[in-house]
């Protein structure tokens, strides 16, 4: 069995490599469409991830910007990577209350009930900061509401602690609790 090959760290690059990688990923966090797609024409990778494990996708989605989102998901980015955080894009765009970008996610294939190692989907990250139009749009794709987490706390658990009352009542109201 061979070895996967290891990917080069910092160290190994030179300096005009890092350049044009830190001016790729900064191209995602400023929503530069354009640019991106010129790059992936000529064979950029579409799933590329930084230091932390941030895809393309991820940083393009967790800072809104949906034509860059877009623009690498028609060139192959895959919307279930995780970062080291097990965060996937969808994640980002619940955190952030992005709805347009996670309906583009959910369009493109990402999974609505996609946990990271602590088990936290989508749904409970909605839940947690009261995106209320995020959880809505989760469970009409089929989120399980009844899911626990790593630590078994429920999504309505989550909504209690965070005080988040309107996903509360929503979640309440979905699965019949009080």
């Amino acid at each position: 069995m061979q070895e996967a090959p290891r990917p080069p760290s910092a160290g190994d690059l030179d300096d005009d490599t890092l350049a044009f990688v830190r001016r790729v990923f900064g191209y995602a966090r400023a929503g530069e469409a354009g640019e991106l797609a010129t790059l992936l024409c000529q064979g950029l990778p579409p799933n590329l991830r930084n230091e932390r494990g941030d895809s393309l996708l991820m940083l393009a989605c967790y800072h809104g910007h949906h034509d860059a989102a877009k623009v690498l998901l028609e060139h192959g980015a895959d919307p279930a990577i995780m970062n080291d955080a097990g965060q996937a894009p969808l994640h980002g765009a619940a955190f952030k209350g992005d709805l347009q970008i996670a309906t583009l996610l959910l369009e493109h294939g990402a999974q609505v009930d996609a946990a990271g190692p602590n088990g936290k989907t989508a749904l409970m990250f909605a839940a947690m900061f009261n995106r209320t139009d995020i959880a809505q749009l989760l469970l009409a794709r089929g989120a399980d509401p009844f899911r626990l987490d790593a630590d078994g706390n429920s999504m309505l658990d989550a909504a209690r602690k965070m005080g988040a009352a309107d996903t509360m009542e929503l979640l309440a109201a979905v699965t019949n609790e009080r």
